[in-house]
This record gives C-alpha cells, sequence and structure tokens, in this order.
C-alpha cells in the first residue's frame, strides 16, 4: 500500500467514447484529429503514448465491462451484469441477494407491443423523479413478499433493485435493444429454480410498472402537450452486487472519483472509490467540466489547501472524502460518449475542444498545488472504447492512451507562464445549430516541440499518432500496472 507520505499523485481522466473513424466531412480525418486540443498535444509531447484495447482486441465492449478492465478487474471473471452499477450509482443500497437493472424509460405501442423509442426523451430531469416516485415501493400482486426500489439515474434512465428470497441474476431482459422492436419477455439463462422463478416476478414487474405509468397524470399531460409519453421501463442488464478486492488493496492507491453518470459511480462504489461531489456535473451535454476539474484538483492537493498558492475555487463546495488527499483522482466524462451515440461529429469536435480545455484548468490546479512542494502529479488521459459518429454506437478500435509527469506537462506547453494564463472561469459545453460548419486545417509543423519534449516521438493527441508510441497497442487489463510502473510504484 502507498503510504500517506507519497508524494506522488495521478490525476487519471477518462473521455467516455473518446475513439473513432475518419469521416469524409472531416476531410478524411477524426474528429479528435481536427479538435483543437493544445492540451492533450502538450500531455503526449510531454510524455509516453500507446494504442489500448479496453478489454481484448476485435471486442466492441460497453462503458461497465471496460471500466472493470482498466482499473484491474477481469470482466470474465468480477462482471455479474451492470444493473447493480447502475442502481448503486443512483443511491439504491444493495444486500447479498437482491438483484438490480439498468433501465431505460420507453414507449411503448400498447396495442401491438412494440417499442417505439427505446428513450423516451434524453432530456427527463423533470419527469425522470416523479416517475420514479411513483414507481418505488410498488407492491406486485402475486408477489407480496418482493420488494421493489427505483430512483432516477440520468437522462431517461433509472435503477430498479428487487429485493427477496431465491431471486437469481442469470435472465435475459424485456430490452429490445433498438427501436421498433417488440418487448421481450424475460427468460430464464440456466435451468435452475431460482431463474425461472425470477424470470416469472420481473415479467410482472415490467407489466405492473406500465400499468402504473399508463395512468399517470404527467404522462397525460405531456401526449396534450405532444410530447412522447414513458409508459414502459426497459430492464436490462440484470445483476447483483459484485465481490471484490477493494481498488487500494489491490493496486495500493488511495482512489476518489467525479463520476456524474450513475453506472460508473455504483461501479467505483463497488470497488471502494469514494465518489466526490461536483456541483453543476451533470453526466451530459449539460455538465460543468470546471467543477469536475476543481472537485479532483481538491481531492489529490488536500492536505495543501491552506497554502495560499493554492487556488480551488469554491473548495467548500467540495467533499475532498479524506483529509490528507487521494492518491488516484478518476474524473470521468461522458458527453463525448453522447455525441458519438447522437451522431453528431460537429458536436464530438466542439465537445474535445471543451474537454481540453477543463484539463488545462486541471492541469493548473495541480501545479499550483506541485509548486507547494507537497506533491508531483502526473496526468493520465484515455478512453473506455470508441464510439464512432458514423456507426452511432461502441465500437472494436483501440483508443489512444498518454501519461506524462505535470512537470513535463509544463514544459511542452510552454512553460509556466503558459500554464498560468489558463483561465479557471466555468464555461458550459458549447452548442451546436444546424448547418454549422468548419474547414479542417492544413498540417501544422510542430517539430520544435518534439525536439524538446518527446517522451516518444509522439506530439499530438489522436487515434493515428498514438500507434508511434513506445507503450505501442495493449490491453486495457494492463493499464493500471502501466500506470503504477510510470509512478515509479511497487506492491
Amino acid at each position: 500500500m502507498v503510504s500517506s507520505e507519497s508524494k506522488r499523485r495521478v490525476a487519471f481522466v477518462l473521455i467516455d467514447g473518446l475513439g473513432d473513424v475518419s469521416l469524409p466531412m472531416l476531410g478524411f480525418k477524426t474528429p479528435l484529429q481536427v479538435a483543437k486540443t493544445p492540451n492533450l498535444d502538450a500531455i503526449a509531447s510531454a510524455g509516453v503514448n500507446g494504442l489500448m484495447d479496453p478489454v481484448e482486441v476485435g471486442l466492441a465492449c460497453g462503458s461497465d465491462t471496460a471500466h472493470l478492465s482498466l482499473l484491474g478487474y477481469d470482466p470474465r471473471v468480477y462482471y455479474k451484469g451492470r444493473g447493480a452499477f447502475e442502481s448503486m450509482g443512483a443511491g439504491l443500497a444493495m444486500s447479498p441477494g437482491d438483484i438490480a437493472f439498468k433501465s431505460n424509460f420507453a414507449t411503448l405501442d400498447e396495442n401491438t407491443g412494440i417499442v417505439i423509442s427505446r428513450r423516451a426523451d434524453r432530456h427527463f430531469e423533470e419527469e425522470g423523479p416523479i416517475f420514479c416516485a411513483a414507481l418505488d415501493g410498488m407492491k406486485l400482486p402475486s408477489f407480496p413478499e418482493y420488494e421493489v426500489r427505483v430512483r432516477y439515474a440520468t437522462e431517461h434512465r433509472c435503477g430498479v433493485v428487487v429485493k427477496g428470497p431465491k431471486l437469481s441474476g442469470n435472465i435475459s431482459g424485456t430490452d429490445p435493444l433498438k427501436d421498433n422492436r417488440l418487448l421481450l419477455q424475460v427468460e430464464a439463462l440456466d435451468d435452475t429454480d431460482e431463474a425461472k422463478h425470477t424470470a416469472t416476478v420481473v415479467n410482472e414487474l415490467s407489466r405492473e410498472i406500465s400499468r402504473i405509468l399508463i395512468s399517470h397524470p404527467l404522462n397525460a399531460k405531456r401526449a396534450a402537450e405532444g410530447k412522447t409519453i414513458a409508459n414502459v421501463v426497459l430492464l436490462r442488464g440484470c445483476g447483483i452486487r459484485i465481490q471484490v478486492p477493494s481498488f487500494e488493496k489491490k493496486h495500493g492507491l488511495w482512489p476518489c472519483m467525479v463520476a456524474p453518470t450513475k453506472i460508473i459511480a455504483g461501479l467505483g462504489l463497488s470497488l471502494g472509490i469514494d465518489i466526490l461531489e461536483a456541483p453543476g456535473a451533470t453526466g451530459d451535454y449539460r455538465t460543468l467540466l470546471t467543477s469536475k476539474a476543481t472537485a479532483i484538483a481538491n481531492a489529490l492537493s488536500a492536505p495543501l489547501q491552506t497554502c495560499p498558492c493554492v487556488f480551488v475555487p469554491g473548495k467548500d463546495e467540495y467533499n475532498a472524502g479524506r483529509p490528507d488527499g487521494y492518491d488516484f483522482g478518476f474524473l470521468h466524462i461522458k458527453a463525448i460518449d453522447d455525441a458519438g451515440h447522437d451522431k453528431a461529429s460537429l458536436f464530438k469536435v466542439k465537445g474535445l475542444e471543451a474537454v481540453d480545455r477543463a484539463i488545462g484548468q486541471l492541469a493548473k490546479l495541480l501545479w499550483q498545488a506541485e509548486k507547494c512542494g507537497g506533491f508531483q502529479y502526473s496526468l493520465c488521459i484515455t478512453g473506455d472504447h470508441s464510439t464512432p459518429v458514423e456507426y452511432g454506437d461502441h465500437s472494436f478500435e483501440p483508443v489512444p492512451f498518454t501519461l506524462c509527469h505535470l512537470k513535463d506537462f509544463v514544459g511542452a506547453l510552454g512553460g509556466e507562464t503558459a500554464i498560468m494564463e489558463t483561465s479557471l472561469d466555468p464555461f458550459p459545453l458549447p452548442t451546436v445549430k444546424a448547418g454549422d460548419g468548419f474547414e479542417v486545417e492544413d498540417e501544422v509543423d510542430r517539430s520544435e516541440k518534439v525536439k524538446a519534449y518527446a517522451g516518444d516521438s509522439v506530439f499530438e493527441f489522436d487515434e493515428l499518432s498514438a500507434a508511434r508510441g513506445c507503450l505501442g497497442r495493449f490491453p486495457g487489463g494492463e493499464m493500471m500496472g502501466t500506470i503504477r510502473a510510470f509512478l515509479e510504484l511497487r506492491p
């Protein structure tokens, strides 16, 4: 275990859905190649780079399995379904024997049983909590011995937990996974009595949820306003709470996480990672990236916050959790993945530029702390999977990975004067209107920076440049070992 006297700490930024493929509208470049990302380029120039397959070559993985792999937990061994992560992240306590689902509010054609839209509305922040309150504590007529808990997560998502005797997580879900397909019936995935019984219980749960939602006055109001109604909850990813060694015991690093996306927060809780509050961080397009960066910087700089040269805006608003600070600060950014799913190429470019700006803010805050002489910081940036805008879904392309010491980043950026010019003012994610466009710039000569600061001759952060890195192409299960070796830590 790393002692509390350790002076090495790492800020780990995971950009969900980072990777992409070249697009004709972008001059046959990827969004990351087109985006202006001086801070990401400086990290690449200052450190070591590579291409990472989050789980394995050729696998289009989900965020949950990818995160487990990256954090050092083989998903083939530990993965028990994503429902528990979503529900725990939403604030639902789970005990051994409980089952949980990652769930969507959706729109069902009651006459045909076809799911018209798997997302009733991505912007469901007002209605979601109201519907969840109506469902929380609901009773199943045929199975009164079971308790049902429902909690709103983000956007159109909620967590659903079922508590009671003889439940199995080895069942299918009701989600057809694509629009305009029949709502599925839950089936047992093995021959045990528990799985067969659980499938019967959950099928009744699905019907009762729809019955309550159909009669809810809020749906009548939405219909009158011409909006889609939410008359079904799609239940998928049935899972139980995983039992694993804590992150701290496994890696010897005290971890914290900023992850408004509930499934990632729940996964972190399952690994014993402290979840920090970041006001204004939402896990969607409305998120305040500056707040996330500030929360991580605050947690990693403790107990230096009383030092006058450490400026953490609104530091009293943030929960640092551990008085002497954390060694591993995990900052999760979701909006880039949403852009891929929404096939929004221009927003993905502009969103990456906003992420770059927030990383610059994080680096400045950590640099102020490092100047006090208390800790030495490193920056690590990568993704959990690719979400190409051309496909609108996760794919199997590897993601770029970069890792550097903060002092080398400052040098690559242009020195202390350059980093201290970084504004710490909060900013929203950009808005993109139909018809907006941009021109793809010609290549820029960066040879001087390469000569001065290249760890491995890579000086830009993108999918193709990372392939030239000294780390080569490696599986995500090796990531924590790479970070620990870079920090010169040992078990």
